[in-house]
């Protein structure tokens, strides 16, 4: 298949076009810039120049295509623009797939069920900070009513993996060296979900050939790391203390993040597709020291 994938130059987009291209797959990847468009041409895909606000752009490319992975979201992700931007962009891939019977495969974010690990079952509702994207995951789905083969793929809250520069482990890592101590909130407790990235790579693959319309993916490896296991190993590696802080000490999500159990299983998503984490979990990528260096 030819499959058009924006986010193409980015930290996932990154793995998910080689994945891709080992298969026998092409790939056109979307590219904003001079510098994203090298580094797609360079992993071996065909270059297409526009953005995300561009719809014309993104209908020729799905058109142009056997199906799409849309990796891309404008940043910060909670912005009103950010999200009318990504409502727009998964609009018009429906429109342009429409009764093609192809795949569309959206990204989204590993849900939050209170007392348990959440599952593949479990309801997408619109809440919280991201309800507007999270309507927009729905969109994605009921593209399935149009004859379109749409799926999501939930990230967990971290896809780690050497060369990860921007997610929330570095940035942990750097608050801990600016602050002089790697933090947690409360008893650290609470759980992250978290997947390498190359295991999340060959689940976005197995999704584009595989998966169902309407199916949901937990791209998850890790179903829970203890947020006070993710700080004392960072302070072990940086030589720094870590301890509990207040949340007030954490700025923007951090403490929303930090403070919320948010485990996540992939149970559901491993027998329908027979995908296997096979990677380093979380913990044992941060002891590889990459991290840090």
């Amino acid at each position: 298949m030819r499959i058009f994938v924006t986010g193409a130059s980015g930290w996932i987009g990154s793995a998910v076009v080689p994945e891709l291209l080992g298969a026998g797959h092409r790939v056109l990847g979307l590219a904003r810039s001079d510098a994203a468009a090298a580094k797609i041409a360079g992993l071996g895909a065909d270059v297409l120049r526009g953005d995300l606000t561009d719809t014309g752009v993104l209908r020729a490319g799905a058109l142009d295509s056997d199906g799409v992975i849309h990796l891309a979201f404008v940043t910060p992700s909670v912005t009103e623009a950010a999200t009318r931007t990504d409502a727009a962009a998964v609009a018009t891939f429906v429109t342009a797939l429409a009764g093609s019977g192809n795949p569309l495969v959206v990204s989204g974010a590993t849900l939050v069920t209170p007392g348990r690990p959440s599952t593949e079952r479990d309801e997408i509702v619109p809440a919280g900070p991201i309800a507007a994207r999270i309507s927009t995951m729905r969109t994605a789905l009921a593209a399935a009513d149009q004859d379109v083969r749409a799926c999501l793929v939930m990230l967990p809250r971290s896809v780690h993996g050497e060369g990860e520069r921007h997610g929330f482990v570095p940035q942990l890592i750097a608050r801990a060296r600016a602050k002089g101590v790697s933090g947690y909130v409360g008893d650290g407790a609470t759980r992250w979900p978290a997947v390498h990235v190359r295991d999340a790579a060959r689940l976005y693959r197995l999704a584009v050939e595989q998966a169902p319309a309407g199916a949901v993916l937990n791209a998850v490896g890790d179903e829970g790391v203890p947020t006070r296991e993710i700080a004392e190993t960072i302070g072990r590696h940086l030589d720094l203390p870590a301890r509990s802080l207040p949340a007030g000490e954490f700025e923007g999500m951090f403490a929303h993040v930090l403070g919320t159990d948010m485990p996540a299983s992939s149970t559901i998503t491993q027998e329908l597709l027979a995908w296997k984490p096979t990677r380093p979990g979380l913990i044992e990528d941060l002891e590889q020291g990459h991290y840090f260096t």
